[in-house]
């Protein structure tokens, strides 16, 4: 299966193609100054140069400070300490003691949590598929996804994970895992015809 890669991040000659999924392979090809045989290596230098990789912007992780407030600041726990602060008032020193004590529990258990899913995305993002196969300059190579480039012919096996937005142009049989994206939980058919 082949596919080349073209978003609406193309460069500027490309514009007329931002609605590329619409277009004919051959028009795609045109517009990106691409072929069957890929991408001219300097071509894709600069494109890469111009774009950037082709990563997704990571958000700052949230600080443990800012993870602990937003525990403490959550409604149940302003609901229990007020319960708690109003047992204080009212003399009854062992049920506050037990309010503030789950306050501190909830808290905790909830910053754990959030610290540990946090974590486990992150572990997720280390795991992505790290590199590509993809035809430049008329030779099937294999480059680090963060080099693929609007105009690239990516090549793509049984289990491959799909490495960015990709207009396909030969399929045989392609059926697409999409529940991450649309919840549907059986492969899709794909084709070749404009959409």
């Amino acid at each position: 299966m082949s596919a080349t890669s073209g978003t609406v991040d193309a460069p500027d000659e490309a514009a007329p193609l931002a609605d590329w999924h619409r277009r004919s392979p051959d028009e795609i090809f045109g517009g990106l100054e691409s072929s069957d045989d890929g991408l001219a290596a300097s071509m894709a230098a600069t494109r890469l140069a111009e774009l950037g990789p082709n990563e997704l912007e990571e958000a700052a992780g949230t600080s443990k400070l800012a993870l602990i407030w937003a525990q403490i600041s959550s409604v149940m726990v302003l609901i229990l300490i007020g319960a708690g602060v109003l047992s204080l008032l009212l003399g009854k020193y062992l049920e506050s003691g037990a309010i503030f004590a789950i306050v501190v529990l909830f808290a905790a258990l909830g910053f754990y949590q959030e610290y540990r899913a946090e974590q486990a995305i992150a572990a997720l993002r280390r795991m992505a598929v790290a590199s590509a196969r993809i035809t430049r300059d008329g030779r099937i190579t294999s480059v680090p996804v963060a080099e693929l480039v609007p105009g690239d012919v990516v090549h793509l096996d049984a289990g491959t994970v799909v490495p960015a937005d990709l207009r396909l142009i030969e399929v045989a049989s392609l059926r697409i895992e999409e529940a991450a994206l649309t919840g549907e939980s059986e492969p899709v058919d794909k084709q070749v015809e404009a959409i």
